[in-house]
């Protein structure tokens, strides 16, 4: 009877009883093995029942559920969690959360009560800053990445090479100052880029001080004609032959 009661697709889909379950007092509910195309352990589940001193039998649901090892498209996640550092194109907004740990009111910038007081000026200023957390948080990933001393280019570069002594090395603002800067070198790898001051590349400028350019020498060009060589030219057959007579060219 619960195998009957699947009505929804054909019987060739619908396979083996797997198991009965029993849900509560006179509830049941069996399994079938399910065959549908892109259901790969998937059950179908058909709860049946019947009322106290009674012999007939009432299905309540049939429904498709997945099995253990059924194959199930992907949990949803939230957008923000989703995205992920280079996903934002030209024209996308990503709104900000306005609990975000990363930000704090600007009025708070400073970690010391006493410049906290006069650190802010109506009218001037933005409403939310990086906040502590948001700041250790971004100099972490700038110093374990691509602009922090292990980075490729960096250990491949002179040890003396470090960005905290180049010229083209713009300190940053702030409490990040002490730590990283932006270069300012259009020919080096990291232009316009922040980088921690013990970042380093090939393109510092201080990188050619004290190497004077050795002039190239240049050897005169020696001709010996004071001795004639005899030097044998090979012939090949040509379309005279060297027995026949000259021939009269018209004029001697």
């Amino acid at each position: 009877m619960a195998r009957g009661a699947i009505t929804d697709v054909d019987a060739s889909d619908i396979g083996e009883h797997l198991e009965a379950i029993a849900e509560g007092d006179r509830v049941v509910t069996h399994f079938f093995e399910s065959h549908l195309a892109g259901y790969r352990g998937w059950r179908w589940a058909v709860t049946v029942t019947r009322v106290p001193r009674s012999r007939h039998v009432t299905v309540c649901e049939t429904v498709l559920l997945p099995g253990p090892d059924a194959l199930m498209a992907p949990g949803w996640v939230p957008w923000n969690e989703r995205l992920q550092p280079g996903d934002l194109g030209v024209g996308d907004l990503m709104p900000t959360a306005p609990d975000d740990e990363r930000l704090a009111q600007g009025y708070v910038l400073s970690d010391d009560p006493a410049v906290e007081e006069v650190s802010w000026e109506l009218g001037l200023g933005r409403s939310r800053v990086m906040s502590r957390e948001g700041r250790i948080e971004t100099a972490q990933r700038w110093y374990e990445g691509e602009a922090g001393p292990e980075a490729p280019i960096s250990t491949a570069a002179p040890r003396n090479a470090r960005c905290g002594t180049c010229g083209f090395y713009l300190p940053l603002a702030g409490t990040l100052r002490a730590m990283f800067g932006v270069c300012g070198n259009l020919y080096a790898p990291d232009d316009s880029r922040a980088v921690s001051a013990d970042h380093g590349c090939g393109a510092h400028s201080e990188a050619l001080l004290g190497t004077a350019e050795q002039p190239v020498e240049e050897l005169p060009t020696i001709y010996d004609d004071t001795e004639v060589e005899a030097v044998a030219v090979s012939r090949g057959h040509g379309s005279v032959e060297d027995e026949e007579p000259a021939e009269d060219y018209g004029h001697s």
